[in-house]
């Protein structure tokens, strides 16, 4: 077993600051996520369906603009090491840039102009990886210094907290044109940015402590590429379900009240795991819960492409929504053990390498075309990602497996 799979239980132990000292650093995570991710990074994915029966763009264009997110969330991924030295500044900025163009969304007109609407959601993509790069290396790193790493683990909640939102938000006002529904997020996403703001500041670096030294002293030379090229296969493998969950279930049935439940199930899904995942397997190997995640998502990625039915997509939502942020987690987590004097700049290839796994899942959909072999190229191309998240899995655990 490696270093960098050394369950946290195991460090040594040392006096954490009061809870209520933590308390902003936590809670300023999970609202930055829960906006970088939940709003800024995945709202389009439940309303495209919306937009498309108001006749504000084509499927064509829906593909485009997911294209173009996901393409900026490779920029910021590659660009979020400009904020290491200070990661808190970078914060307040990218969530500050997720509310403008949420706005400008509402505010582009329906239909909205094509070049328009691509730009804006590649601006996004781009804030919302800085957001997440970000708000991992300040909050990580600050608790570790707080000698509290433990509750790193329930920022991530907040990835689940915003989709959820987002998601009921689009459930319940499915009926409403979907400018207005922009127009709401923006505001939410707004409201968001101010209280992480507020939060951050003043929240400057504390002085290290025992934990933070020990695993400084631990896990130098730990080799960095495995969980670069993992990370990106999990990008690539949980794309499918992630962008269109909501489309395969509108194909079964037209009401907005029954297909618009498939992204509040994802959303919610991971929020839950997430908090169960903090508040129980704290002291689980990271590369090992990685695997399990990324085992069980591989069933909810294939799922929905061998069973078309209402309850297969409902089930794969579960499955992959339960299990993508366990993955993101674990992944981050070990990024930071591995590096947690700087981790940013490794946290930011790791990003880059997912974002440039989920933008090969819809250009190989496009690439593969219909009728290959007897199957469309969506079949295909979830068969390819269960494949690789099956292997990535093995190897993880195999890498985290416990010394006898």
């Amino acid at each position: 077993m490696s270093t960098t799979d050394l369950p946290l239980a195991r460090l040594p132990k040392a006096g954490p600051l009061a809870p209520s000292a933590n308390g902003p650093i936590v809670a300023g995570g999970i609202l930055a996520l829960a906006v970088a991710m939940g709003i800024g990074r995945f709202a389009f994915t439940p309303l495209l369906p919306l937009m498309l029966r108001d006749g504000a763009l084509s499927g064509t264009a829906g593909a485009e603009w997911a294209a173009a997110n996901y393409a900026g969330y490779l920029v910021g991924a590659l660009t979020a090491a400009w904020f290491s030295g200070d990661p808190g500044r970078g914060l307040r900025l990218s969530l500050t840039g997720v509310a403008l163009t949420t706005l400008a969304m509402a505010g582009a007109g329906s239909p909205a102009p094509a070049v328009l609407g691509a730009a804006l959601r590649a601006a996004a993509g781009v804030f919302s990886a800085w957001a997440l790069v970000c708000a991992s290396g300040w909050c990580l790193a600050e608790l570790a210094r707080r000698q509290a790493p433990r509750l790193g683990a329930w920022i991530y909640t907040g990835v689940g907290l915003g989709i959820a939102l987002a998601g009921l938000l689009a459930w319940l006002g499915g009926r409403q044109p979907a400018t207005h529904l922009w127009l709401e997020l923006g505001v939410a996403a707004a409201a968001g940015a101010l209280a992480v703001g507020v939060l951050s500041r003043g929240q400057g670096a504390a002085p290290s402590g025992p934990v933070e030294r020990e695993a400084v002293a631990s896990v130098r030379g730990v080799g960095q590429g495995g969980l670069i090229l993992c990370y990106g296969t999990f990008g690539f493998g949980y794309i499918v379900p992630a962008t269109f969950l909501p489309a395969m279930a509108r194909e079964l049935t037209p009401d907005p009240l029954v297909f618009g439940l498939a992204w509040p199930l994802f959303g919610l899904a991971a929020l839950v795991s997430v908090a169960v995942a903090a508040r129980t397997l704290a002291g689980v190997p990271r590369r090992r819960l990685w695997a399990t995640a990324q085992g069980i998502m591989a069933l909810g990625t294939v799922l929905p492409l061998t069973v078309h039915a209402l309850w297969a997509v409902a089930a794969s939502a579960l499955l992959v929504g339960g299990t993508f942020m366990i993955a993101t987690m674990a992944g981050l987590q070990l990024a930071r053990e591995a590096r947690p004097d700087a981790p940013t700049p490794l946290l930011a290839r790791m990003t880059a390498a997912f974002a440039a796994g989920q933008i090969l899942g819809p250009l190989l959909v496009r690439a593969l075309g219909p009728g290959r072999w007897g199957l469309n190229a969506l079949d295909l191309t979830g068969a390819l990602a269960t494949l690789l998240l099956v292997l990535t899995a093995l190897w993880l655990w195999r890498d985290g497996r416990a010394p006898a």
